[in-house]
């Protein structure tokens, strides 16, 4: 796929989530009940007109919907059944963290893992100026391999058998050497010298040089270990320190960046074990990105009180229902063309094109929407911007595994 065209809009005026959330009080009810109430009742007032979808092949339709808000909100409808379709979390060199363009990301996707139909931003992230650019805020997984850790704030992702979740995904991974007690772990990070920092082969071009003076560990007795993925234990040896000129850890290496607790223990020779544990438990889970918060639920819009909330930006946004999945841009920041929507807008706007889930992912310049190679949105900045992540929709061959597509 060539590199995604800019085409700015004409300016105008999976299965339901089985995720149960705490039990709310009643005032949080109320005002959940009341605040869905009145974003839906403002919505026909700034255009009662629904989207009228566009076939673009292979089971993806497409709208463009322009309101007076004034709106403009881009969107991609791609159908659960058509079992040759599934969702893949994209980085900003294919494997490897940094920051890329999102039509740079879908054009680094290998061939051999299908072809990219249609691709959304996707998580929150450092940006050029801290520390570790490119390191997505939330959990991500791709193909598998655990690229991210998760926060304390919603996510998505796709169960063994094929299912879409949203919640909240909390790291139980812990590290020890030698006989020493388990210590929890941050993953592909900025370590600032506290908390330990584990870094894999994603993280080998972005890791700064206080993270190079870590330990490289390798598999015990010339054994292999699996995919670095959710769910896992892996044992190992430290070799040294990492060696000079050496850019980062390889695919068959950890490099360990230490806590004081843990510096004093880490020498050549010394055991080590990794467990990549979470609650709940994603043993198996291929695909997972960041984003949040939760905006729909089992068809209810949610109460979000989260920073800027209740300001209006340019919003991205994946939600679904039990035929279709939904990919939503939202441009802003444009007087005349769109304002950008506050998250309670989003929310009850994703619930009228019918979605009974939804999360929100990362806004502002990062919004962007492409199918097949062409830009449907129009970024506030006029460009695209170089962002962490995104979510590719691709089109591959059957796997004869009977698993239902997201």
């Amino acid at each position: 796929m060539g590199p995604a065209t800019l085409e700015r809009p004409g300016v105008k005026g999976f299965s339901p989530s089985t995720f149960r959330p705490g039990r709310a009080g009643w005032t949080g009810r109320i005002a959940a009940i009341f605040l869905a109430g009145f974003c839906l009742a403002a919505l026909p007032r700034l255009g009662a007109q629904v989207p009228v979808w566009k076939g673009a092949g292979d089971g993806l339709s497409s709208a463009q919907h322009e309101l007076e808000g004034p709106w403009s909100v881009s969107i991609v409808r791609i159908e659960r059944t058509n079992t040759m379709l599934r969702l893949r979390p994209m980085l900003a060199f294919g494997d490897r963290i940094g920051l890329n363009t999102l039509s740079e990301q879908v054009d680094l996707v290998p061939r051999e893992a299908g072809r990219v139909l249609a691709a959304i931003n996707g998580d929150f992230y450092a940006t050029e100026n801290e520390v570790l650019p490119g390191d997505p805020r939330g959990l991500l997984i791709q193909e598998g391999a655990l690229v991210s850790g998760p926060v304390a704030r919603d996510c998505l992702w796709i169960t063994p058998d094929g299912a879409p979740r949203i919640g909240t995904v909390r790291s139980q991974f812990t590290v020890q050497a030698g006989d020493s007690a388990p210590e929890s772990f941050l993953l592909n990070t900025d370590y600032d010298g506290g908390e330990s920092v584990v870094y894999t082969s994603a993280a080998r071009d972005a890791i700064g040089e206080d993270a190079r003076r870590g330990w490289i560990v390798r598999p015990a007795n010339g054994s292999v270990w699996p995919e670095f993925g959710p769910g896992r234990r892996f044992e190992g040896v430290v070799q040294g320190r990492m060696e000079s000129g050496k850019p980062g850890p390889g695919p068959a290496e950890l490099l360990i960046a230490p806590s004081q607790e843990l510096r004093s223990l880490l020498k050549p020779g010394v055991r080590v074990v990794v467990s990549t544990a979470t609650e709940p438990q994603l043993a198996g889970v291929r695909t997972a990105i960041g984003g949040g918060p939760a905006l729909v639920r089992r068809g209810e819009v949610l109460d979000i009180r989260v920073n800027k909330a209740r300001e209006r930006h340019p919003r991205s946004a994946l939600g679904w229902n039990e035929t279709h999945l939904f990919l939503v841009a939202v441009d802003g920041r444009q007087p005349g063309h769109s304002v950008g929507m506050t998250l309670p807008e989003l929310a009850a706007y994703l619930q009228r094109i019918g979605c009974t889930e939804a999360v929100n992912l990362d806004g502002g310049g990062s919004t962007e929407l492409i199918l097949r190679g062409r830009i449907l949105n129009s970024p506030c900045y006029g460009h695209e911007r170089r962002t962490a992540s995104g979510l590719a929709v691709l089109l591959s061959e059957p796997k004869g595994s009977g698993a239902k597509s997201p």
